[in-house]
């Protein structure tokens, strides 16, 4: 294992699965241990302020601290966020992705901005469940429902806006989907204990970010500075090469040298398109402590509508995996003969999804020469070409309508019709028969874009002999094997 497996002899290691009880999750505030942080929150009683696990402030007595699985649930409970650590911007937890129930999927489809765009209504159609089965089952297991976790969400988007961009107060509550600016102002002052105009003020200096001669950023056309934050060790080079490999030109490119690329694409959204920009990072940042193991990855966005903003960052963050838990993943794989020494020299491994389940199926089916053509005869021309970048990748309806014939066609008429849901609250098992369903589409294929469109972390190629001690991370297992060039069995 490497060193962010190891604890001190006062200190013994825990695992995911035995921060179950409050004792434990005490044990790993009290060791500031970052492994944690996104997993569950707490709160001190005596201050009202909620916190990451990974906090370095003092550690509070026990008796004054409680437990909350989500930032919302802390939220409603009367916490505001620290200030120090700032908790509502952890990763994302690894739980959403594994989770296939329905818990699990209504998180994915909130973290995309469905509650913001169609109400807990729609949250539910999508869903197949009532309105009421849906609050119930998710107050009862994470302290909050839809509308409180989308609150907290929207405050999340609304302070990244509030201390990156010099956008109007007023422009800003909407862009992050409050209906009033009263709302919104509300919300700050609770989640944050401070007004819009002093959370703006408290932000960090960035001087990287272009700036007029009057000294303000030059918004919002110069793009939206982010740090896509993730738990962990993250193995950046892997993770380009692959988008390297499969990049579609006209949508997607890689430049620069290994250790310093950037990744940027295209993006069709809810509301408008965007550009994002990812940039490499080869080692991770630098903590001060040392007590919170992880980083981040820089990105920047360039947002036609700044509803989108939200939804954009969601679906970056599924393409680089970045709410993976490596910790949990390598100490299961790890323990099989055949992995140790691949995870010993790739720890932190990810397996990269996609930000339009259209892609990957599109690639699957016709290789990355044939979704170029498609691109560049069915895709949304770019107003003006940014680089390599000129076109947005085609949708199904048009693709449908244009190529009507053959394993493609049907797969993009399946989409656009919602016979095959590939969105992020998809049923997995319900969209790989849905997927078999069509014709020319095969096992292989399906078993791509469960790993890819559904981000599915236990999907074994078929026909494959892979021991079941790999469960829950086969498809970590079988990234592994890919990248170190060694057959699957």
């Amino acid at each position: 294992m490497t060193s962010d497996f190891r604890w001190s002899a006062c200190c013994p290691r825990l695992t995911l699965d035995q921060v179950r009880d409050e004792d434990s999750r005490y044990e790993a505030v009290r060791s500031r241990d970052g492994r944690f942080d996104g997993v569950f929150f707490f709160a001190v009683e005596t201050t009202g302020i909620y916190c990451r696990p990974s906090c370095p402030a003092v550690t509070p007595k026990r008796r004054n601290v409680r437990f909350f699985a989500t930032a919302a649930a802390a939220q409603g409970s009367g916490f505001r966020a620290c200030r120090r650590c700032r908790p509502d911007a952890v990763p994302g937890s690894a739980e959403w992705n594994v989770r296939a129930d329905v818990v699990g999927r209504a998180m994915r489809l909130i973290a995309d901005g469905v509650v913001d765009r169609e109400g807990v209504a729609g949250l539910a159609t999508r869903l197949g469940y009532s309105a009421r089965q849906v609050q119930r089952q998710l107050t009862a297991e994470l302290g909050a429902g839809p509308v409180a976790l989308a609150r907290a969400q929207r405050a999340h988007t609304a302070r990244v806006l509030l201390q990156t961009t010099d956008l109007p107060i007023t422009e800003i509550a909407f862009a992050s989907g409050f209906a009033s600016v009263r709302q919104f102002n509300d919300t700050i002052r609770e989640v944050y204990a401070a007004t819009p105009t002093e959370v703006r003020a408290a932000a960090p200096r960035d001087r990287s970010a272009p700036r007029d001669r009057s000294g303000h950023r030059t918004a919002p056309g110069t793009g939206i500075p982010l740090r896509l934050a993730h738990r962990g060790p993250y193995q950046a080079a892997a993770v380009f090469d692959q988008l390297a490999r499969e990049a579609v030109p006209g949508v997607e490119e890689v430049t620069g040298t290994p250790g310093a690329r950037t990744y940027r694409r295209t993006l069709r959204l809810p509301y408008g398109t965007a550009l994002a920009a990812v940039r490499e990072r080869t080692r991770a940042p630098r903590t001060g402590t040392g007590t919170r193991p992880g980083g981040w990855l820089d990105a920047r966005l360039h947002l036609t509508d700044l509803r989108d903003l939200t939804t954009a960052v969601q679906r970056l963050r599924r393409l680089f995996d970045l709410d993976a838990d490596p910790y949990a993943v390598d100490e299961r794989l790890g323990a099989d003969p055949r992995l140790a020494p691949l995870v010993a020299a790739r720890p932190g491994l990810r397996s990269p999804g996609a930000v339009d389940p259209l892609e990957p199926a599109v690639r699957a089916l016709t290789g990355t020469r044939g979704a170029q053509e498609l691109v560049r005869r069915y895709g949304k021309v770019l107003d003006a070409p940014h680089g390599g970048l000129t076109h947005v990748f085609p949708e199904p309806a048009v693709l449908a309508e244009a190529e009507p014939s053959g394993p493609l066609g049907a797969l993009a008429a399946a989409l656009a019709d919602g016979t095959v849901r590939l969105d992020a609250g998809a049923d997995r098992h319900d969209a790989e028969e849905a997927l078999l369903a069509l014709p020319g589409m095969d096992p292989a294929t399906v078993a791509t874009l469960r790993v890819r469109a559904l981000g599915d972390p236990d999907v074994a190629p078929p026909g494959a002999d892979v021991p079941d001690s790999w469960r829950p991370w086969r498809s970590y297992a079988v990234q592994h094997l890919r990248v170190a060039g060694e057959p699957i069995p």
